[in-house]
């Protein structure tokens, strides 16, 4: 397969990169809310990146802001206007069947996790994409996608407390935590938001896994990707493997599937 620049765009950021046989090269963010100012750069810099990997045979991508589609598609169409577009919704195929009740629902990155899961050879898998909100994802090998879980993101956990109280304040990006008794308001919030958000992911991990195991399901792989995820890896108890660029990977698994 020609390399395949794939893009993610979601509520905090939009994450690109560059797919091939290899790996994921080219990685890079962008922040959503700011396309609109950055059009004039972000396509100059998708020239630039095309012009760095002429191979490039397409675009594949998935976006759970609606609003933002369309500026997008505007910058690709500027930047990009040879290279053929794929959109990866509920309609495409993963590579696994979807049994989920309402597959209109379902966040097109959760659905390129279940393919980036699927291409991983995992046929049993539970992907945990930390973000602006958790997702857990559940590829079973009887059901396929069958469903998940929606929880905040320890970045929404912190908004929250200081738009929701008068005197405390709105923590930083830090996730490093060295005691379990807080000394001062800061520190006692960064502890609740860390070592309690991890102990959320635990809870529904368990939850999800004790749910299948009763099922006489096989044992999923575990998957992580996204924002915080290398921080959770020391925090939890089951094995999980962390696959940072598994959304990209999962648009590149779709977009082959369906060309």
């Amino acid at each position: 397969m020609a390399p395949l620049l794939c893009l993610d765009l979601g509520n905090t950021h939009t994450h690109l990169g560059v797919v091939g046989a290899t790996g994921v090269d080219a990685l890079a963010a962008v922040t959503t809310a700011a396309l609109d100012e950055v059009t004039g750069n972000f396509a100059a810099r998708l020239a630039r990146l095309h012009a760095a990997h002429p191979a490039l045979g397409g675009v594949a991508f998935c976006s759970v802001v609606p609003a933002a589609t369309p500026r997008l598609l505007h910058v690709l169409a500027t930047a990009l206007p040879t290279l053929p577009v794929f959109q990866l919704t509920h309609e495409c195929e993963l590579g696994v069947p979807i049994t989920y009740p309402h597959p209109a629902e379902i966040g097109q990155d959760r659905l390129a996790n279940a393919a980036g899961a699927r291409a991983l050879g995992d046929g049993a898998a539970v992907v945990v994409d930390l973000g602006t909100a958790v997702t857990f994802d559940i590829i079973t090998s009887r059901g396929g996608y069958e469903g998940g879980v929606i929880a905040p993101g320890i970045a929404v956990m912190r908004e929250y407390l200081h738009a929701r109280t008068a005197q405390l304040p709105l923590l930083d990006g830090a996730l490093t935590v060295t005691s379990a008794i807080g000394k001062s308001t800061v520190e006692a919030m960064r502890i609740g938001t860390v070592v309690g958000f991890a102990g959320m992911i635990q809870a529904l991990l368990d939850a999800v896994l004790g749910e299948l195991a009763a099922r006489g399901e096989p044992p999923p792989a575990v998957l992580a990707t996204g924002g915080c995820a290398e921080l959770l890896l020391e925090k939890l108890r089951p094995p999980i493997r962390l696959v940072p660029d598994l959304t990209l990977r999962g648009l590149a698994a779709a977009w082959q599937l369906n060309r």
